[in-house]
Parts: structure tokens; sequence; C-alpha cells
């Protein structure tokens, strides 16, 4: 079963990609994207993972040390857990910048290469669209 839903993680988060790098002003990306909603997925997953292990989970994040959090990640549930956990954040964060980044009108073609850095490494990606995000106005009002 963990290895299935740690398959589907990225299954499920990849649509959302695809419309914000491949489809940005396609009119339904900006309605789809608008909903914080659309990391439910992957939440979900992340639950499945986490709820059943809540008992090993809880003491390694409340109280962490390095041994225990290695220890519960050195496990395929942890290690699903936390995959589930990276692209929940990454896609909220992926969102975010994409949303923002429209308001403030940064090209679509400076975008794609941001939010895939996103994908593979989130905080990257975040730290270049804040670099990004500087050069530009402030945000239009909607």
């Amino acid at each position: 079963m963990t290895g299935v839903l740690f398959g589907l993680t990225f299954a499920v988060a990849a649509p959302f990609w695809a419309l914000m790098i491949l489809l940005p002003g396609w009119s339904w990306t900006r309605r789809i994207i608008a909903s914080p909603l659309i990391v439910l997925p992957v939440v979900v997953i992340y639950a499945l993972l986490v709820i059943p292990a809540f008992g090993e989970v809880l003491p390694a994040v409340a109280s962490p040390t390095l041994g225990g959090v290695r220890e519960l990640l050195g496990t395929a549930d942890g290690a699903a857990a936390a995959w589930a956990h990276m692209i929940a954040f990454d896609l909220f964060v992926g969102r975010w910048s994409w949303l923002d980044s429209r308001s403030r009108g940064v090209p679509a073609l400076i975008m794609a290469p941001v939010l895939v850095l996103t994908i593979l490494l989130g905080p990257l990606g975040l730290l270049v669209y804040l670099l990004v995000r500087a050069r530009y106005g402030p945000a239009e009002s909607a």
C-alpha cells in the first residue's frame, strides 16, 4: 500500500503543475489553480500514510532529533509520508507563486523554469521566485 501511495503522490499533483507551466493562459487554468483545494489529494495521501503511524511520527516531529528523524525517514512509510509532505507544500508554494506572478505581470516564460525548480527543489524555487518578484511592480488588485 505504501508503494502505491508513494506512486500516486506526484501523479495527483502533476496535472496542476502542467496547467501552470504548459497552459498558463488558458482560462480554466486560473479557475482551477485559484482553489487552494488543489493540494487536497496529496494531503489525503499524506494523512493515509501518517495517521496509522501517528505513534511513531509524533515523537519524531514533536521533539525532533537528527537520529529520530533519520530513523523515521529510513522506513518506507516515513519516506513516503515525507515525500507527500514535500509535494503538498511545493504545490502550495508553486500555486502561490503562479497566482502572484500573474497579478504582477511576470511573463509565463520566466515562470516556467521557476515552477520546474519549485517542483524539483521547492525552497530554491521559492527563493528564485522571490528574486524574480522583486523585479516586478506591485500586484494588480483583483
